[in-house]
């Protein structure tokens, strides 16, 4: 309805920031905060039925960062439009974003009112880019999307370094769902989430990552016998 308001949340682990951002939000007339989370963990834990309409989010969290978020809402039917807010902002993350599901992304020191347009119109239009970002766009995706580099090893989640060891150990997905007691499916999402994260395109690439990020060591790696 139109004269309802906008049901908005919002997921960064910077506690001061989102209880500011919070207090700004609640005294526009037009916009309610319904949810507030300091982990992308929790957030995707505790909010499986009752989604707002506008997802504020951090990309870097200690416990369960945006990409994580994103990829897990993706999967999901839902209308929840995601406003991603970000100190680690990169023009040149533009497409990426984009395909990873943001309706916008912006830099952290975006000015309150700007944000608020930001709200409405991802909200009414379902996207917010500025002219300068949709020519950033149109050229990363007209080729190669630039690689993430955002994300250190120590963004990975316990689960995920348990995957990947076993990935470089050449066990295969079902062998690995059978060795951490859990579905061939989540296996294969895991595989996805650390391809993004990690930005590499194959799972000898993968396997390249632990070895220069001291995940495994080299030595520790069975090859096949020919």
């Amino acid at each position: 309805m139109e004269n309802s308001k906008i049901k908005i949340g919002i997921v960064d682990d910077d506690l001061l920031f989102v209880q500011l951002l919070e207090n700004y939000i609640n005294n526009n007339e037009r916009f309610e905060i319904v949810l507030t989370s300091t982990s992308g963990h929790h957030f995707l834990y505790e909010s499986d039925t009752d989604l707002p309409d506008i997802l504020i989010l951090d990309l870097r969290m200690a416990n369960g960062d945006g990409l994580e978020v994103m990829s897990a809402l993706s999967q999901k039917n839902t209308e929840t439009r995601i406003i991603v807010l970000s100190s680690f902002y990169r023009r040149s993350f533009m497409g990426q974003m984009l395909k990873m599901g943001a309706h916008a992304f912006l830099p952290k020191e975006i000015e309150p009112e700007k944000l608020s347009e930001v709200i409405n119109a991802v909200y009414h239009h379902g996207h917010y880019f500025s002219d300068e970002q949709v020519e950033v766009m149109r050229t990363q995706l007209s080729s190669k999307l630039p690689e993430f580099h955002s994300f250190s090893k120590d963004s990975l989640t316990e689960r995920e370094v348990d995957v990947l060891r076993l990935v470089c150990h050449q066990l295969s997905t079902k062998e690995i769902a059978d060795t951490l007691f859990i579905s061939p499916k989540t296996v294969e999402t895991h595989k996805t989430n650390l391809m993004i994260k990690t930005c590499v395109k194959n799972m000898a690439g993968l396997v390249i990552y632990a070895v220069q990020n001291n995940i495994v060591n080299a030595s520790e790696i069975v090859l096949l016998d020919k």
